[in-house]
C-alpha cells in the first residue's frame, strides 16, 4: 500500500511537471497548480492541495529514475521522501536514503538526524565526492560500514543534560544513565562493553572509560572520555 501510494504521488508529480509546467511560463504554471488542487480536491477529497501537489512535482524533480524510487518505496515511507526532497544536495540524499535503510530509522528518527546535520558532522562528508559514493555502495550493497560513516565531530550529547562545571566521572556516570540514547548518536550497531576496562601494556596499567563493540565493523571501540579544548596527545 506504501509503494502504491509512493507511486502515484511520482506520477502525479511526473505529470504535472513534464506534461503542463515544462510547456506553459512559471507564473502560469502556478495557477494551474492551484487549479488542479481545486479539481482534484473536489474529485478526490483531501491529500492534493497545493503544497500537496508541490511536494509531488519536487518528488519527482528529485528522484527521476523511477526505478530508483521503486526499489525505495519497499524500503522507505511516504514520510521519508517528504524530509528527502528537501535536501538540495544530491550526495546528502543518497547518505540519509543508504543509513536510513541499513540502520532501520523511523521517520522521527529520520528527522532528527537531517536536522541535526548528521551528514556534516560525520567524516565521510570531509572526503571526495567518488569516496563517499564508494563507501555509500558499500553499505548499500554489501552492508559493509567503513570508518568514515560512523565517525562523527563532533557528537552532540545535550540530552544528557550537563551543565556547569562537571567532572569527567560525571560526565561518564551521565552517559551510562542515558546509554540508550546516547548509543542511538553512535548509530544502533553499537553494543556496550564495560566502563573502566583495565589493560596492561607491558608493566603499566591502563583503565578504558568506556569500551563499545561494533557490530558490522566487527571492531573493539575505546571512547576516551576528556573535558576542554581538544589536545594534540589525546590523538595517540
Amino acid at each position: 500500500m506504501n509503494s502504491e501510494l509512493i507511486t502515484l504521488y511520482w506520477k502525479i508529480g511526473e505529470y504535472i511537471q513534464k506534461d503542463i509546467l515544462e510547456k506553459v511560463d512559471k507564473i502560469y504554471g502556478e495557477n494551474i497548480v492551484i487549479e488542479l488542487s481545486e479539481r482534484l480536491t473536489s474529485h478526490y477529497g483531501r491529500g492534493f492541495s497545493k503544497s500537496d501537489l508541490s511536494r509531488m512535482i519536487n518528488f519527482y524533480r528529485k528522484f527521476k529514475n523511477f526505478e530508483i524510487v521503486a526499489t525505495l518505496s519497499q524500503q522507505l515511507s511516504w514520510s521519508h521522501f517528504v524530509e528527502l526532497i528537501k535536501l538540495e544536495n544530491e550526495l546528502k540524499r543518497e547518505f540519509y536514503v543508504a543509513m536510513a535503510i541499513n540502520e532501520g530509522w523511523s521517520v522521527r528518527v529520520f528527522k532528527d538526524r537531517i536536522n541535526s546535520m548528521l551528514f556534516e558532522r560525520t567524516a565521510i562528508s570531509k572526503k571526495p565526492e567518488k569516496t563517499i559514493k564508494k563507501d555509500l555502495e558499500l553499505l548499500s550493497n554489501q552492508k559493509i560500514m567503513t570508518e568514515s560513516l560512523f565517525i562523527k565531530d563532533p557528537y552532540i550529547l545535550d540530552f544528557l543534560g550537563l551543565e556547569g562545571s562537571y567532572s569527567e566521572k560525571d560526565l561518564e556516570d551521565r552517559i551510562l544513565q542515558e546509554l540508550e540514547k546516547f548509543l542511538l548518536e553512535f548509530e544502533s550497531d553499537f553494543a556496550f562493553m564495560g566502563r573502566q576496562k583495565r589493560i596492561q601494556i607491558g608493566n603499566k596499567d591502563y583503565y578504558l572509560d568506556l569500551l563499545f563493540y561494533h557490530r558490522k565493523m566487527r571492531r573493539l571501540v575505546l571512547i576516551e572520555l576528556k573535558l576542554g579544548e581538544f589536545e594534540p596527545q589525546y590523538k595517540g
